[in-house]
């Protein structure tokens, strides 16, 4: 076999069965391979950052890493936008790229460039097969740094002659890497400062202590100590709705977060971080903790936060008995003109059981989650990076790690745009997606900030980068031109009325929310 058949049933054989590809010349050998092993899915992107997007939406749901297929530097700089989402995510993730043969490289062809320098960025594990008889050893050396604690992104860059060339065969697989569990003096101080201060202490949660049973622990702490649950402003993916433990996130605007936080002297952290704003703002501080709050660390990314929340409540005599049950609101189905709070009745009304949210709604959805708290039991997903065009790809990965659940994509019109290739893949795997575009005509969180650095009031020409009104998108006829069938609303009725038959039908659907 050659070295790219080589690293293609090393991947298999490490359990690495989903590809996600946009290749070029130099990686026809691995598309090659494709044929000749079975048990790898390859799935096309049209665009760079819908492949690695979807890679990230995978690894999320899935909580094993796909691979991804990218052409040489250029293909790779296509993706980083996603890659830096899914790093901020701590999404595993393996991606392949290709390089020209290491004879051709001297000769500075055109697509010739620094492809390492390109990866380090948003990859922990960067290198480049020297030959063909080391490419299934380094495609084990990437899937052990993807599966590491915590997951990581790693990049392969495979030279076209390594790729053609006779290899060795298939690399065995380095034993599986030891999670580390948590500091018991970590959790002891935790205790110590819930028990004497809980009243005044935040317990900011994130990560694997965002499941179902991760919120169930946190509630029986909250429960016993008096202390208040919170998760950051963005989370890699959450267990909500119906019976679960609900919890509110740090505003995202630094004068309500500051509301929020002021009466906290504690803040014990499980894998979250300090909090911080968003961006800098004249004259607003960038720390949003009060002066004087004490900032510990209980579990960090990567540790058994798990377990360290059992031990907590073990320690602090926190049961289920303690647990008030929360009371939600009642599901309303909406009607009458469309504005914040219809749009998310409606889609708290029409969530299915266990379906998943990728949310990239930002200004519009920025207020959905208390109404859609009583939903039917889902998981939500929201941009960890910041980097727009990330949730249509998500839903990708996310359906088909998921197969048998519904997959609900919340995006802006202004981001829909940086990834709208999605949809062709979206309807060529036939893929279980409702895409809800809020179609705003103007990058509307683009107008609050303005304001928000006191850029003044904006003239003609500031508000021409900002809207996205001349022409009108018609994303309805974008959605058809890809084979996604769409429709667009104006009303709460209608909107209901698109959900609803949205749920029942399979495969892709597209609904233009017309604001």
């Amino acid at each position: 076999m050659n070295g790219a058949e080589s690293l293609v049933r090393t991947l298999v054989n490490g359990g690495v069965d989903l590809c996600f590809a946009n290749p070029g010349t130099s990686e026809m050998h691995f598309v090659a391979a494709l044929d000749r092993v079975p048990g790898m899915r390859c799935v096309l992107g049209l665009f760079e950052g819908v492949v690695t997007g979807a890679a990230d939406g995978y690894f999320r749901m899935k909580g094993t890493p796909a691979s991804t297929l990218l052409h040489l530097g250029p293909g790779l700089a296509n993706g980083l936008a996603n890659l830096h989402n899914a790093k901020k995510a701590h999404s595993g993730i393996i991606n392949i790229v290709g390089q020209h043969a290491g004879y051709h490289i001297g000769f500075n062809a055109p697509l010739t460039s620094d492809i390492e320098g390109l990866a380090r960025p948003m990859s922990s594990w960067v290198h480049t097969s020297q030959d063909a008889k080391s490419v299934a050893a380094d495609g084990a050396a990437a899937i052990a740094a993807a599966k590491s604690s915590p997951a990581q992104i790693a990049t392969l860059i495979l030279p076209a002659d390594t790729a053609w060339n006779e290899a060795a065969g298939i690399a065995a697989l380095a034993p599986g890497q030891q999670h580390p569990s948590y500091s018991p003096q970590a959790l002891e101080t935790a205790a110590k400062i819930l028990r004497g201060d809980g009243e005044r202490t935040l317990l900011l949660i994130t990560g694997s202590a965002l499941t179902e049973q991760g919120l169930l622990l946190a509630e029986r702490v909250a429960a016993k100590t008096g202390c208040t649950v919170m998760g950051p402003t963005f989370r890699p993916r959450m267990a909500r709705g119906r019976g679960r433990f609900s919890i509110e996130r740090i505003p995202y605007v630094i004068e309500q977060a500051l509301s929020t936080l002021q009466k906290f002297r504690h803040i014990v952290l499980v894998e979250a971080d300090d909090p911080i704003a968003f961006f800098a703002y004249p004259n607003k501080p960038s720390l949003l903790k009060p002066e004087g709050c004490d900032v510990h660390r209980m579990t960090a990314w990567g540790e058994n936060s798990i377990a360290a929340l059992e031990a907590l409540a073990s320690v602090l005599r926190a049961g289920t008995n303690d647990i008030v049950r929360q009371t939600q609101p009642e599901l309303v189905k909406p009607t009458g003109p469309l504005n914040h709070t219809t749009i998310a009745q409606a889609i708290a009304y029409a969530l299915p059981e266990n379906a998943i949210v990728v949310d990239e709604s930002i200004s519009t959805g920025r207020g959905f989650f208390s109404a859609t708290a009583a939903a039917a039991p889902h998981d939500w997903l929201q941009n960890m990076g910041g980097s727009i065009g990330f949730s249509t790809p998500v839903s990708i990965g996310a359906a088909l790690a998921c197969p048998d659940r519904k997959v609900f994509c919340m995006v802006g019109d202004g981001s829909a745009m940086y990834t709208i290739q999605s949809l062709w893949t979206q309807a060529r795997e036939g893929l279980d997606v409702v895409t809800i575009v809020f179609a705003n005509r103007i990058y509307q969180i683009l107008r609050g900030e303005f304001d928000g650095v006191g850029a003044g009031e904006p003239g003609q020409r500031a508000l021409d980068m900002m809207k996205i009104d001349r022409p009108t998108l018609d994303f309805v006829a974008l959605a058809r031109g890809m084979g996604v069938p769409g429709r667009a609303v104006r009303t709460a009725d209608e909107f209901n009325n698109a959900l609803a038959a949205a749920k029942v039908e399979p495969g892709p659907r597209l609904i233009e929310v017309q604001i």
